[in-house]
């Protein structure tokens, strides 16, 4: 008995730091600053603040989302996207995400696209409505043009895939680069595209797309130093995009690692982050 007492001790403390730790890292929230220079980029918007919100899963940090929402008012963003998943397809609550969504177009215009959990919700036109009653730009599918000290660019918005497929296969990739080239259609000048999956960065370089921002990784749910996350959806086991800046041809992406959980429900070693991303002409 004396034995076991003398590791009984050790171990619970182990595991209550270990607890401790995983909630930290669950709930302290951080801002990942990054910059993205492009040539394309007109001398207006060059300085422009871009707070990047992604897969908040329902996930609230504090009544209301408030610590959330002053972490966000903080960065001072010009504009603030959100690129899917704000709800949680398997615990699905609307109130809380229209609260957060009214509290963050109170800070800066803010433009949403949907992820692949509102494609599998009831309620996506229940909650498209409260967002475009909250002030909040809905782009599923389609883009606004931007005006800024009398010079212009492209906010595109693409809806998930999985809004208009089922199984993502070669036909189904065919379909939706076909979507994307219809929606930027007509659109001139630095485009910038909100997408939920980074997986697709191939096709939104064939597409002539100067930045996209997207989500949907989690981060690779559990980060290792110096190698990355360990999985993400749509890509496997060590997946090559989930967290940061990333360029394929002339195109470059950011990819936020994201707020919430949803299937598994904590992250290791990957805080919950807000991306502000400034835009320079260089």
């Amino acid at each position: 008995m004396k034995g076991r007492k003398k590791w009984i001790i050790p171990a619970s403390a182990v595991g209550a730091a270990l607890t401790g730790w995983i909630w930290w890292g669950n709930t302290a929230l951080m801002v990942s600053r990054l910059t993205v220079a492009s040539q394309r980029l007109t001398e207006a918007f060059s300085g422009i603040r871009i707070a990047h919100i992604s897969d908040l899963h329902n996930t609230e940090f504090g009544p209301d989302n408030k610590r959330l929402l002053c972490l966000l008012e903080e960065c001072a963003p010009d504009l603030i996207v959100i690129t899917g998943d704000m709800v949680d397809s398997r615990r699905t609550d609307l109130v809380s995400a229209l609260v957060f969504a009214e509290g963050a177009a109170g800070i800066a215009p803010t433009y949403y696209v949907p992820g692949n959990h509102e494609g599998r919700i009831l309620e996506y036109v229940q909650l498209k409505t409260g967002l475009k009653q909250a002030g909040v730009t809905v782009l599923e599918d389609g883009y606004v043009v931007l005006r800024r000290g009398g010079e212009e660019i492209t906010l595109c918005g693409m809806a998930d895939p999985s809004f208009h497929v089922d199984v993502m296969d070669e036909s189904a990739l065919v379909q939706v680069e076909a979507m994307l080239e219809n929606i930027l259609e007509g659109t001139e000048g630095y485009r910038i595209l909100l997408s939920h999956r980074p997986e697709l960065i191939q096709l939104y370089a064939r597409a002539g797309v100067d930045l996209v921002f997207s989500g949907h990784a989690h981060g690779g749910q559990f980060r290792f130093p110096g190698i990355g996350g360990l999985i993400g959806p749509g890509q496997g086991l060590f997946p090559t995009y989930d967290s940061g800046l990333y360029i394929e041809g002339d195109t470059q992406m950011v990819v936020s690692r994201g707020l919430g959980n949803s299937l598994f429900p904590f992250r290791l070693n990957n805080r919950p982050e807000i991306v502000l991303a400034e835009l320079i002409r260089g």
